[in-house]
């Protein structure tokens, strides 16, 4: 094998045990104050940080054991670290496999018009939840106060509500079927719920709506919570 070969074999990116070892290696070397450790320490860490260094060692340092010096360096505080570590890698996993748009509270629909357009251009992955109301009815200010609070939480599902009598379909929609929770997918219907209050306690919280789209498997997971703000809740 050439050493042109060679070179490029020891640079490729490790996925599997080793370079998730390697990775964490490096983590923790950048992740610590170096200025308050002892050369040694810093040293080493340099050492265990860069096991393609040198490069005429760099198999054998690719596929070495950890030392007891290492072990007993990456033990000392180790707790906090290997925290602030795994989130971040959730969070590079969450945004690699996060699709489609995101969107920001609630949207008023002004017509059967915008009704049509959001259920039929929407991106096919969103999921499109609609409260048709009608101001005066039991259940529909409390219910539209419910999706202002998870719209916050699924940012990547578009909740709409719209007056039944703005979306041409009042007749449809009398006052015995509201408030009325219609959810979309790809422009196909999914969940059809008339009169959706009778499904919930006679007082209900965001949290009640949740559940009860979530007994239909009709929202998706949670959005991850960002790193920074994981590590400021810490500090609290």
């Amino acid at each position: 094998m050439s050493d042109k070969n060679f070179d490029a074999e020891v640079t490729v990116t490790h996925t599997g045990p080793k370079g998730v070892i390697n990775d964490w290696r490096r983590f923790k070397l950048e992740s610590m104050d170096q200025d308050s450790l002892p050369s040694a320490k810093r040293e080493l860490l340099r050492q265990m940080s860069s096991p393609n260094k040198p490069k005429d060692d760099s198999r054998a340092n690719l596929n070495r054991k950890m030392s007891v010096q290492e072990y007993e360096l990456l033990k000392e505080e180790d707790e906090g670290c290997l925290k602030h570590y795994r989130k971040k890698c959730m969070q590079e996993m969450h945004d690699k496999l996060s699709f489609g748009p995101k969107f920001d509270g609630v949207h008023d629909l002004e017509s059967g018009e915008d009704f049509l357009e959001v259920i039929e251009k929407e991106h096919h992955s969103t999921v499109v939840v609609v409260h048709i109301y009608k101001i005066g009815v039991k259940g529909c200010e409390e219910l539209n106060n419910c999706l202002d609070c998870l719209a916050t939480e699924y940012p990547t599902v578009k909740f709409c509500r719209i007056d039944a009598v703005a979306s041409g379909a009042a007749e449809r929609f009398s006052d015995e079927f509201l408030p009325t929770l219609l959810v979309y997918k790809a422009g196909e219907l999914i969940g059809n719920f008339l009169a959706c209050t009778q499904h919930l306690n006679e007082e209900f919280f965001a949290t009640d709506v949740e559940t009860f789209l979530n007994s239909y498997g009709l929202l998706p997971e949670k959005e991850l919570p960002g790193v920074e703000d994981e590590e400021e809740h810490d500090v609290e």
